[in-house]
């Protein structure tokens, strides 16, 4: 068995470590066409309703290549991802983590992006997010946001989009399965 086999994460795996981990870092075509690299907090969700993209998208023509949870992420409008996004809905998404090599995992999606600018999925989409990283990792989040925090996310929901990462292709690592063996 090849060392590429031997470290591919299960998808069981990937959702765990996923489902583990608060930020990916995006990856756009930037205006130059340079790679625009940006960190998002993000959660994971089911589909948008029917999968497919919104009127403000361009069509993602093929289906996924697996099903739910989707990584899914706000950010502001009127950022450079976003315009980016706009122009190209193309995106490179990775995941993750370690101290040491021996302990390198992660995970890189190759997706397409569906812009969502409802406001009150945005807002419950940011409510989401908020909740998920306001405690330390391992801490069970309340059941939901103080009032106080719930009007903050109304109130920056006006101005962010949601962005549903539709994933096409994936690769992943785990070289904690070599067992310090390289």
């Amino acid at each position: 068995m090849s060392r590429r086999a031997q470290i591919t994460m299960t998808d069981a795996e990937v959702a765990a470590f996923l489902d583990g981990e608060r930020t990916v870092t995006c990856a756009t075509v930037g205006p130059r066409g340079w790679p625009h690299l940006m960190p998002l907090w993000y959660v994971l969700r089911e589909s948008s309703a029917d999968g497919s993209a919104s009127p403000t998208t361009p069509a993602a023509p093929t289906p996924p290549v697996r099903p739910t949870p989707r990584i899914w992420a706000w950010t502001y409008g009127a950022s450079q991802k976003v315009v980016n996004l706009e122009r190209d809905p193309r995106t490179t998404l990775q995941v993750e983590a370690a101290e040491e090599y021996a302990e390198l995992r992660g995970v890189m999606l190759e997706c397409e992006v569906v812009i969502h600018r409802e406001l009150e999925l945005v807002a419950a989409l940011g409510g989401d997010i908020l909740l998920r990283n306001s405690v330390p990792r391992g801490e069970q989040p309340p059941l939901e946001l103080p009032p106080e925090v719930r009007d903050v996310v109304a109130a920056q929901a006006v101005k962010r989009v949601g962005l549903e990462f539709i994933e096409r292709r994936r690769a992943s690592w785990d070289h904690r399965k070599l067992g310090g063996l390289y």
